[in-house]
């Protein structure tokens, strides 16, 4: 079937001699001009991080008011009940297992702009990671909030620190258990920006 993005230009040798093509239309435009002209077209696919011709970009944010803005993102990791023990009790020989992942989770929120391409350095007020045993399943539920007063929202900051916590368990009892498992990772809320509110059901 053919791909209903695609535009179909008039061949050279038919072009009026007045008349650009679509695609020298297009390179006649700065970023800048590209970018007004197609934001209706990427708003209205939902995908802001592309514009009208699919090209990736940053969002221009420069605009937007500087409100407080704030997301908590949630997941957890289930293991073995000896790894659990482990955890719990703080006697992993490499050393207490949730607070070195606490740090890391920090220090990932704070780096997000660096891991994911196309996300603004923002100035962070505040990262929480909070972490629950769960004794049922035997699973480390954790929770990270970050906020800041800035002109984009915190989400992304939120979720890397959460996965890096995550992650950083798992790194610190891999010697023992292998078969870890992260699970149920997502933004659980956000607050603040043009957008709304936004609860998880």
């Amino acid at each position: 079937m053919p791909d209903p993005h695609d535009t179909q230009q008039t061949p050279m040798s038919e072009t009026a001699p007045d008349q650009q093509t679509p695609t020298s239309a297009n390179a006649a435009q700065t970023p800048s001009q590209a970018a007004s002209g197609s934001e209706n077209d990427t708003l209205a696919n939902g995908l802001t991080h592309f514009n009208a011709a699919g090209e990736a970009h940053m969002v221009d944010v420069g605009d937007k008011a500087v409100t407080h803005r704030a997301a908590v993102a949630g997941g957890r990791i289930t293991m073995l009940p000896t790894t659990f023990e482990m955890v719990c009790a703080g006697t992993h020989k490499k050393g207490d297992v949730l607070g070195i992942a606490r740090v890391a989770g920090i220090m990932a929120a704070k780096r997000t702009s660096e891991l994911v391409p196309l996300c603004h350095p923002i100035g962070l007020t505040r990262v929480d990671v909070v972490f629950r045993t769960e004794a049922t399943d035997c699973s480390v539920h954790c929770e990270v909030r970050a906020e800041t007063r800035s002109q984009t929202g915190v989400e992304m900051e939120a979720l890397i620190g959460l996965q890096v916590a995550l992650a950083t368990i798992y790194d610190m009892c891999k010697a023992v258990d292998r078969g870890m498992c992260m699970t149920d990772i997502r933004l659980l809320e956000k607050s603040g920006g043009k957008s709304g509110d936004y609860r998880a059901s």
